[in-house]
């Protein structure tokens, strides 16, 4: 469906964005807003959509399989890829798969949204219970970064709130609304996003003093980010709220029919995995470190675009394909059972079949039983 492709590429795109000009938002408080004003829902955005993708029904054999194939094994390969990186750069050489590096966060909390959602969704308000779960878990320090158990449990509600778009069968309603009443929408989207826009450099040193850019990431408890009254949870309800709006406008302002970057969207994990190879060397040298000329806010806002479009590129995608999409044929059984869903148990592995009584009633005979 070219919505959701759209939604993919262009959210995608503001991820790397929001990576590429991070080096600069200390200085520069055009590019503290524009960070600001991208972190306030593009995070959202991509959890929703894959939340709506999810499926909630019992986790069968090929669901797991597509968790390790798709996310495990990827997770396991760039991480490795990143220990060496850093060891080659005069590091430490240590090989820690709890510790997430840089962008990887995002793989295990996905695979951990998979597994719980089909246990969530039997719940009664599993959207409330999700945002529940997300504002307690930052009133405790335990849930650290560890497995990125912070960010798992901080953006659940997206995950959650995806899933609860699809049940809603929203989209095949916006998609029958005539122009006309799209337009509407759309108007109205736009006017939000300015809103938001038009705030965030008015009101820049509060956000500084708030430490607002803290609390987008979810990955820190209240009490790290330097907050420990008690209401401190109503920051991040507030946040995950009007990400939440801002993601149904972000789709709303979504092209509804196929455009040149439509046939992106199916490259977003390639982006997502491969844009911080190349954003890793204005990360870590300080080319970009201290007041840059004004012009190298919307450069890099343009390089980054770059970098989105040519990794979505056919021959990036056929190249790097062993890395992002591992087949692990090598690893996984090729037993036929599997592939239907089911897991087959060795026949020395089941409950041995109990003998029938004695006295137990035996089946009628039938007519050519010789009764």
């Amino acid at each position: 469906m070219p919505l959701w492709d759209n939604a993919r590429w262009i959210a995608i795109t503001l991820v790397v964005i929001g990576h590429g000009i991070l080096p600069l938002i200390g200085e520069d408080d055009a590019a503290y807003s524009v960070y600001l004003f991208i972190y306030s829902f593009h995070v959202a955005v991509f959890v929703t959509v894959s939340g709506y993708f999810a499926k909630s029904g019992p986790p069968n054999a090929r669901a797991l399989r597509l968790i390790l194939t798709d996310i495990v094994l990827p997770y396991v390969i760039f991480e490795t890829i990143w220990t060496v990186i850093r060891w080659a750069l005069g590091g430490a050489f240590e090989l820690d798969y709890t510790t997430a590096s840089w962008t990887l966060w995002f793989l295990i909390a996905l695979a951990v949204w998979r597994i719980v959602l089909p246990y969530l969704v039997l719940l009664r308000y599993p959207l409330l219970i999700a945002i529940a779960i997300s504002i307690g878990a930052g009133y405790t320090e335990t849930i650290d970064s560890t497995l990125a158990l912070s960010r798992t449990f901080g953006m659940l509600p997206f995950f959650v709130f995806g899933w609860q778009l699809r049940q809603w069968q929203l989209t095949n309603r916006w998609l029958d609304l005539p122009v006309g009443v799209v337009w509407r929408w759309r108007a109205g989207a736009i006017a939000l996003f300015a809103a938001v826009l038009l705030v965030m450099p008015a009101a820049i040193e509060m956000w500084r003093e708030l430490r607002l850019r803290r609390f987008m990431l979810y990955d820190e408890s209240y009490q790290a980010i330097g907050y420990d009254e008690p209401w401190s949870g109503l920051i991040r309800l507030v946040l995950l709220l009007l990400a939440m709006l801002l993601a149904v406008a972000f789709l709303i302002v979504m092209p509804r029919r196929a455009h040149w970057f439509t046939r992106f969207g199916g490259a977003t994990m390639y982006i997502y995995l491969l844009h911080t190879f190349v954003l890793f060397p204005f990360r870590e040298t300080g080319l970009l470190a201290g007041a840059q000329p004004f012009w190298v806010l919307p450069a890099m806002m343009l390089l980054c675009v770059g970098i989105s479009v040519v990794l979505s590129l056919r021959p990036v995608r056929r190249l790097f394909r062993p890395l992002v999409e591992p087949r692990a044929r090598w690893l996984l059984r090729p037993d036929p059972a599997t592939a239907t869903g089911t897991i087959v148990l060795p026949p020395e592995a089941l409950p041995p079949t109990p003998a029938t009584p004695p006295d137990a009633p035996q089946p009628p005979k039938g007519p050519g039983s010789g009764a």
